[in-house]
């Protein structure tokens, strides 16, 4: 997060409550840091006795109720318009990517912020003091194009669907989303409490998984694509095809780019930009167990999940989700995006 907020900044309230928040967060985290190493060591016995993943589980069982909490209370009573674009992504699969594309869509490529959570809410984020408010008019009063982003990690059930508005659903591979959610609960979230490799796939592929298991949440708006105001999108379309997919977004939610505001949105969203801006996304140290100086765009690559999973560890994954998918009666053609 920036340091410094430019005299002016429409949203200097929005950056003054997350830097309260986060400055009461990091207070707490130098308190217990004795009650951290003290956890660390015990996550460490616990691997020697084989008894690391039912302990694990019972450690993060209140952070993943955290998040389900929010989800749950996230959109009560809200009732869409056909000013909101919902960018609809399971964890760690390129939310950020694809939120800020459709944001720059929105406003011609000119959009400017300190922090992306400043015109974009989240409304499902645990702490709603980290973020612009799901009730604040000025990211749409703003917009040059009059549509304002949602970002969501919720499943298809949880999201109000309206016909007025837009939807952009994406998802990742899940062994990637897997070693994608390891760096990043490893720095932000649980710090030097990330469990081993094994236990953190374990978890993942479990009924406990933290934003519930990755085909609840594909088999859900993948039955949602043949609607005329969605857009299913994987994290492959997205690096493989940037400029089409800019087109497919802009045209979902009617704009209509010049071609040098097409080529804005696309510098824009690069990889390479939105790694220079870094501190744009990340939303800084956000549990008492994280660990400082951590980044929110880390590779940007796909097909890399064997950098961090065993043959073994993969194969698990892909025949967990295609046995998730199929007892769901869901026809997603895992294999085909995949496998």
């Amino acid at each position: 997060m920036s340091t410094t907020t430019p005299p002016g900044y429409e949203f200097a309230d929005v950056v003054e409550r997350r830097r309260n928040t986060l400055a009461a967060m990091a207070r707490t985290r130098r308190q217990m840091r004795p009650v951290t190493w003290l956890l660390r060591r015990v996550f460490d016995l616990s691997q020697v006795l084989g008894v690391e993943y039912p302990l694990f589980r019972r450690f993060f069982r209140p952070m993943v109720g955290m998040f389900d909490k929010a989800i749950d209370q996230a959109f009560t009573g809200y009732v869409p318009t056909e000013h909101d674009v919902f960018v609809c992504s399971y964890f760690k699969s390129g939310t950020n990517w694809a939120m800020h594309t459709a944001y720059q869509i929105a406003e011609h490529g000119e959009g400017q912020f300190e922090d992306i959570l400043d015109v974009v809410p989240w409304v499902d984020c645990p702490d709603q003091e980290t973020t612009v408010w799901l009730n604040d008019p000025r990211p749409q009063q703003r917009s040059r194009s009059g549509l304002r982003v949602i970002k969501t990690h919720a499943r298809a059930q949880f999201v109000p669907y309206s016909e007025k508005a837009r939807y952009i659903c994406l998802v990742r591979d899940p062994k990637e989303v897997i070693v994608s959610g390891y760096h990043f609960f490893g720095s932000m979230l649980l710090g030097s409490l990330i469990p081993s490799v094994e236990t953190w796939v374990r978890h993942c592929t479990s009924e406990q998984a933290v934003f519930h298991p990755w085909y609840e949440f594909t088999a859900g708006y993948w039955a949602w694509r043949e609607r005329p105001n969605v857009l299913f999108l994987t994290y492959n379309e997205l690096q493989d095809d940037p400029a089409g997919t800019i087109r497919r977004m802009a045209d979902l939610m009617g704009v209509s780019l010049t071609e040098a505001e097409a080529e804005r949105v696309q510098r824009l969203s690069s990889f390479e930009h939105m790694k220079a801006i870094d501190h744009k996304f990340y939303p800084g140290e956000v549990s008492p167990f994280a660990r400082p100086g951590g980044s929110m765009i880390r590779s940007g690559k796909k097909g890399n999940s064997g950098e961090m999973l065993s043959p073994a560890q993969q194969a698990h994954i892909d025949a967990w989700c295609k046995a998730g998918l199929a007892k769901l009666g869901s026809d997603f053609p895992y294999d085909r995006y995949f496998d």
